[in-house]
């Protein structure tokens, strides 16, 4: 891959070009403006939200190995394929391609209009149902940035950001079987095995095409 010169401005100028960006940050704004009018705040609610955020690295790995990279099949003649799942695919194909990096707007559509009541039916609290699903939209917003940011060529300057970096570069560039996660490195991956030295591991043939077949002999 060449590398340009890119700097934060120029990464965040065409981020906000696109339009999960815009949908989350609406979505996370109209949750946060909701949950300050109902008030009531309680220790209950930094307890979800740090707790969401605690395990947000599991979250990751099971939504990337789960639905992300989830191999077609055909279950009683119907075959499932999730639209998550085949822009995923195209994603390996080509990390350079700006609109594929994002959570496709349809998909974000159902996370929003699912989620947002869910969460409120799921709480006897409205107040902590609010802040349960403005966590997770607060934490999108986060997210979509990191892993925009990863695919771009802006170079990484800070060890925290250069370590998830290089970890998620390895997954799109090196194997896709390791280094799940996005927004950290040695998280999730090291506690279910997926964080091997880089220096084991084979550089894979279907890393640029997932689920083709190996080729043998």
């Amino acid at each position: 891959m060449t590398r340009k010169q890119l700097t934060l401005p120029q990464a965040f100028a065409e981020f906000i070009r696109h339009p999960s960006p815009w949908m989350l940050v609406a979505w996370a704004g109209a949750l946060w403006a909701a949950r300050l009018a109902v008030g009531g705040w309680s220790i209950g609610d930094a307890i979800i939200a740090v707790a969401l955020v605690g395990i947000s690295p599991l979250g990751e790995w099971l939504i990337h190995t789960g639905i992300l990279h989830w191999r077609p099949r055909t279950v009683a003649g119907v075959k499932i394929d999730s639209r998550l799942a085949r822009d995923h695919r195209r994603h390996h194909r080509d990390p350079r391609d700006i609109p594929l990096i994002f959570i496709p707007w349809p998909s974000l559509i159902v996370i929003i209009v699912g989620l947002t009541p869910l969460a409120l039916l799921a709480f006897p609290n409205t107040g902590k149902g609010l802040t349960f699903v403005l966590t997770i939209a607060t934490f999108l917003v986060f997210y979509e940035w990191i892993h925009y940011l990863v695919h771009t060529d802006y170079k990484p300057r800070h060890a925290i950001y250069r370590a998830v970096w290089r970890n998620h570069r390895y997954h799109h560039f090196k194997n896709e079987h390791y280094w799940f996660t996005v927004t950290s490195s040695g998280t999730a991956d090291r506690l279910l095995g997926t964080y091997p030295d880089p220096r084991t591991v084979e550089s894979s043939p279907t890393v640029r095409n997932l689920h083709a077949a190996t080729p043998t002999g």
